[in-house]
């Protein structure tokens, strides 16, 4: 059945894609893109790597609009710098500064990405059955009619983690081209075409410089004490720093550090061995559930950051408990996603109130 998509484009190799698949199979496609970099916004002093939002958006877009007039599909972008602001950037800043962890590009997705983007798009007069991207996922339609979302075919590449605050509307109107092709086949299908992506660099993180450009603080001095409270350095804002991270402490003695705790407070930085980052029960707050509804108690698995396997956990409806069921996990830090999976299905989940070494 031919359809009116949508296809949100970053300029990328996966983005790209997406497209032209579903132009070659007959859709009428549009591609869209959102403007997130303020027109007159300063650059930070340092390298700029290729990401979601950073300076380098203007080649970004003059990208996707070149494959657009390749694939022969129409074009256009959405000034949405204003409403990223608020939704990603604000909140970005304010969790960073209270010593948590965020996931902008979880939030990101939810709000903007799968929500005011096609809303935009739709209020110009683009007229859309579908919207797709070139997320490696899935989505399902069960027999009752809800909507399901599913890990990508490449566990190396797999998006979902990303996508868990989607919600039913929006995943009935997802299309994820790529869910079932690995990176590398991604690439070579682009290569075959000709796409000006397909040897692009995947991005690396949501903001092209550091991340200090975004929070608008100035270097503070502060201790970095181990958990006895001996002081073993200074460090130059707590904000700098987030559980788990080892590089870039600028503190040593020959043992292998890692940061156990930021306190926003004392503007202090808390370092220990690995088992000292370690926990086997986290709670989880302000959650977003695909089928509307709490799981109810039982065994799932977890993921609490985007790499790697879920890990074997118990669920407990009750005060938002995840506990892990084999080897405690490391480097739970507060403010990150948890993401609780049953088989390939992504079910929900939150972010990251509190942890528990037992």
């Amino acid at each position: 059945m031919k359809l009116k998509i949508a296809v949100g484009l970053s300029g990328g190799v996966d983005s790209s894609l997406a497209a032209a698949l579903l132009a070659e199979a007959g859709h009428e496609v549009v591609g869209v893109t959102m403007k997130l970099w303020k027109e007159g916004r300063p650059a930070g002093p340092g390298p700029v790597r290729d990401a979601c939002f950073g300076p380098g958006e203007a080649e970004d877009i003059e990208r996707a609009e070149a494959l657009c007039a390749r694939l022969g599909i129409a074009y256009r972008t959405f000034d949405c710098s204003e409403a990223y602001e608020r939704a990603i950037l604000d909140h970005f800043r304010s969790e960073y500064l209270a010593g948590r962890t965020p996931n902008p590009c979880v939030r990101c997705n939810a709000a903007m990405k799968f929500g005011l983007l096609p809303r935009l798009a739709r209020e110009s007069g683009l007229e859309f059955d579908r919207f797709a991207t070139g997320h490696y996922a899935r989505t399902e339609r069960g027999a009752d009619g809800a909507w399901h979302l599913l890990r990508g075919a490449d566990r190396r590449k797999d998006q979902s983690y990303f996508l868990y605050r989607l919600d039913q509307a929006q995943l009935a109107m997802a299309m994820f081209p790529l869910g079932g092709m690995t990176k590398e086949a991604v690439r070579a299908e682009a290569r075959r075409r000709g796409l000006a992506a397909a040897d692009r660099a995947d991005s690396q993180d949501f903001y092209g410089g550091e991340y200090a450009e975004l929070l608008g603080q100035a270097p503070r001095e502060g201790k970095i004490v181990d958990t006895s409270g001996k002081v073993l350095g200074t460090h130059r804002g707590f904000w700098n720093y987030t559980v788990g991270q080892r590089r870039g402490l600028g503190v040593g003695g020959g043992r292998k550090l890692y940061v156990v705790e930021t306190n926003a407070c004392r503007n202090e930085v808390v370092v220990g061995d690995a088992e000292e980052t370690a926990c086997r029960t986290i709670r989880i707050e302000g959650e977003s559930w695909i089928s509307g509804r709490r799981p109810p108690d039982g065994p799932l698995a977890c993921k609490i950051r985007s790499t790697g396997e879920p890990a074997d956990a118990f669920w407990t409806a009750d005060g938002g408990l995840v506990r892990f069921a084999g080897d405690a996990v490391r480097g739970a830090a507060p403010g990150q996603s948890a993401v609780l999976y049953r088989g390939e299905e992504v079910l929900g989940g939150g972010t990251i109130a509190g942890r528990d070494r037992d």
